[in-house]
C-alpha cells in the first residue's frame, strides 16, 4: 500500500526527540512527515525491524548528487541553498558503492583497530586532566568541561590539528550541525572550515607527521588515493563525527544515570559493568536521532507501506532503539541488558568507521567521572535541560551537575 496522509512536525521536536518517536510509532514503523524548518517531505523509520533492513538495502542511496535532484524535486529553488555546497561533501557518508568501497577501503588503512588500542593511555591522561581540572570546584557545566573537550582534543591530536585551532575548530562544528544558526552563519562557518583544511591538508603532504591526517593524505591501494577535494571532505568528517558522536553520548550517559540513582549505585559498586553499561547508555539515549539522509533509487516496500522511487528517508535511530518488539521495558535503563545488535552507530556499509574510538572514550571517561566525584548529582530540573536543536544529533546543550 501507499500512503498519502503527511504528519506536519513541530519545528521544537528535538527537544524531546523520543516522545517524537513514540508519536510516530502509534501511526505505524514508517511515517510520511513534513519536517522543519522547509517543510521537506521524507518518510521517517523508527521500527527496529524495518530501520535495520533499511539501513542495509542498496535501494536507499546517499550520494550526494543524487540527494541533491531529490531536494530539487521537493523544495522551491529560494529553499535549495545549504551552507556546505560540495566543498565538505565528497566523503564517504555521502557515496555509495563502488565510490563508497573505495572510499572506506583507503580510510580503513589509517583508521585501525590498532591504532585505536593506542590511545587508551593518552585518553586516560587527558581524561585525569580535565578530571583535576574540576576537583575543588562546587558545580560546573560537564558538557563544556568534559564531554566535549575529551572528544575534541583526542580526534585533534589524531589527526594533527594544532591545540591552539581546536576551539575555532569546534564552534565551527556546532553551527554546521545546528538547524538553529541562519543560512550565512553557515556558510562562513563551512568557508572557514574547508580553508582551514585545505592549508592543514597541504602541510601534512609537505611534511608528514605520526598522525591520521598524515596517514590518509598518503594512504594508497594498488596506487589509488584519495584526491584533494576528497580528503578535504574526509577529515571534516572524521573530524566532526570523530568528535560530536562522544561528546553526546557521555553527556546523555551522565545525565541517563543521575536520574536512575539505583543504576548509578551499581555502576559505581560494579564498574566491570562498565563496557556494556556503555552499550546500554547507546541504545537508551544515543548521541544521533535521525541518521543521515537517504533516498529511494526504486520503490520501495517496508511494514505495508510502499515509498516510492525518488523519495527521501530518514532512520531514527532513537526511535528503533526503543521499539519495545526489540527491547522489553525500552524505556527502562538497565546496565545489565542484553543489548547487543543496537544501531546507535547505524548499521550496514556505512556503520560509523569511529565506534571502537567513541566506546573507549566514554567508558574511560564515565570510569574516570564516577570514581572521582561520588556526591556527583543534577543540578537543573528536568524541564530546565535544552537539547541542540538539530535533527541528526541528540545532545544537550548544557549538563549543570553538582560535583
Amino acid at each position: 500500500m501507499t500512503t498519502d496522509e503527511i504528519l506536519e512536525v513541530a519545528q521544537d521536536f528535538a527537544q524531546d526527540a523520543h516522545l517524537f518517536s513514540e508519536m510516530l510509532r502509534e501511526g505505524g514503523p514508517v511515517r510520511l512527515v513534513r519536517l522543519p524548518p522547509r517543510g521537506l517531505p521524507c518518510y521517517v523509520v523508527t521500527g527496529f525491524a524495518e530501520a535495520r533492513a533499511l539501513l542495509a538495502d542498496p535501494r536507499l542511496q546517499k550520494s550526494s548528487q543524487g540527494i541533491r535532484a531529490v531536494f530539487e524535486a521537493k523544495l522551491p529553488p529560494e529553499a535549495l541553498q545549504n551552507g556546505l555546497g560540495q566543498d565538505l561533501s565528497w566523503h564517504m557518508l555521502n557515496s555509495d558503492p563502488p565510490d563508497h568501497t573505495r572510499l572506506r577501503k583507503l580510510v580503513n588503512k589509517a583508521f585501525t583497530a590498532r591504532t585505536v588500542a593506542r590511545l587508551r593511555p593518552r585518553v586516560e591522561e587527558i581524561t585525569a586532566e580535565l578530571l583535576d581540572a574540576l576537583a575543588g570546584q562546587e558545580r560546573a557545566d560537564l558538557v563544556a568541561s568534559f564531554a566535549a573537550p575529551l572528544p575534541i582534543t583526542v580526534i585533534c591530536e589524531l589527526l594533527g590539528v594544532r591545540e591552539e585551532d581546536r576551539a575555532e575548530f569546534s564552534g565551527w562544528s556546532r553551527t554546521l550541525l545546528s538547524a538553529a544558526v541562519n543560512l550565512e552563519q553557515v556558510q562562513a562557518a563551512a568557508a572557514s572550515m574547508f580553508a582551514y583544511l585545505t592549508d592543514l591538508i597541504a602541510q601534512k603532504r609537505a611534511e608528514p607527521a605520526e598522525d591520521l591526517l598524515s596517514d590518509l593524505v598518503h594512504a594508497s591501494d594498488d596506487g589509488d588515493s584519495l584526491s584533494e577535494p576528497e580528503l578535504v571532505s574526509m577529515a571534516f568528517l572524521l573530524l566532526v563525527a570523530g568528535h560530536e558522536t562522544t561528546v553526546n553520548l557521555i553527556a546523555n550517559a551522565v545525565l541517563a544515570l543521575l536520574r536512575e540513582p539505583e543504576q548509578l549505585a551499581r555502576l559505581r559498586a560494579e564498574p566491570e559493568l562498565l563496557p556494556g553499561a556503555v552499550e546500554e547508555f547507546l541504545r537508551f539515549d544515543g548521541p544521533i536521532h535521525l541518521a543521515t539522509l537517504r533516498f529511494t533509487a526504486e520503490p520501495v516496500e517496508v511494514a505495508g507501506v510502499t515509498i516510492p522511487a525518488g523519495e527521501l528517508v530518514l532512520v531514527s535511530l532513537l526511535g528503533a532503539n526503543r521499539d519495545a518488539e526489540r527491547y522489553p521495558e525500552p524505556d527502562r535503563l538497565d546496565i545489565t541488558r542484553a543489548v547487543s545488535g543496537h544501531l546507535a552507530f547505524g548499521h550496514g556499509i556505512h556503520y560509523c568507521v569511529g565506534a571502537p574510538l567513541a566506546r573507549l572514550e566514554a567508558e574511560i571517561a564515565l570510569g574516570g567521572l564516577l570514581a572521582r566525584f561520588p556526591g556527583l548529582a543534577l543540578d537543573a530540573k528536568a524541564d530546565e535541560l535544552v537539547y541542540r536543536t538539530s535533527s541528526l544529533v541528540h545532545g544537550l546543550e548544557t549538563l549543570p551537575v553538582r560535583l
